[in-house]
């Protein structure tokens, strides 16, 4: 996958998950029911004590979380943006699986959306580590585009035998 699509698939991903905390969000501020599909199981997750850290809605907290992630994708790209980028995907990653081991172990009950929030957040973390780890940045001159670019123009520092 070339850098230009990987980092597509992150920013999809990323306004997919702003979505779902947007709505979320909105729905603990409206103080209206969540739309769910197996009955009251996110009402149940969203109105638990931990639906709140240190009196703020985790919705909110998200919601900033994927604020960040598709912020560091839209500025130019580098090795510091990879790296804030990798780093906004792993905190959230963390704190869904805090989240979710929450709601199989304390609640007894799964929200689907945050199930969902919880999925796309691991698939964003996954893809930003292997993103760094790769090391794509256009402005380095690696990958295919790079290869032959200096084809003929070796300096003699280079040159086996050169001193």
């Amino acid at each position: 996958m070339s850098a230009r699509a990987l980092r597509i698939t992150l920013l999809v991903l990323a306004v997919i998950g702003l979505g779902i905390a947007s709505y979320l969000t909105y729905v603990h501020y409206a103080g209206i029911k969540p739309a769910c599909t197996a009955g009251e199981s996110c009402t149940k997750v969203q109105t638990s004590i931990y639906s709140k850290l240190a009196g703020v809605p985790v919705a909110l907290i998200g919601l900033l979380g994927y604020i960040g992630i598709v912020g560091s994708l839209l500025v130019p790209q580098g090795e510091t943006t990879r790296l804030a980028t990798m780093s906004f995907t792993v905190v959230g990653f963390g704190f869904s699986a805090y989240l979710t081991y929450r709601e199989l172990f304390s609640i007894h009950a799964i929200c689907e959306w945050c199930a969902s929030s919880a999925g796309i957040m691991t698939i964003l973390m996954c893809l930003s580590v292997w993103r760094f780890l790769r090391g794509d940045d256009p402005s380095l001159g690696t990958g295919p585009a790079h290869l032959g670019q200096n084809a003929g123009h070796e300096s003699s520092a280079t040159l086996p035998g050169a001193y």
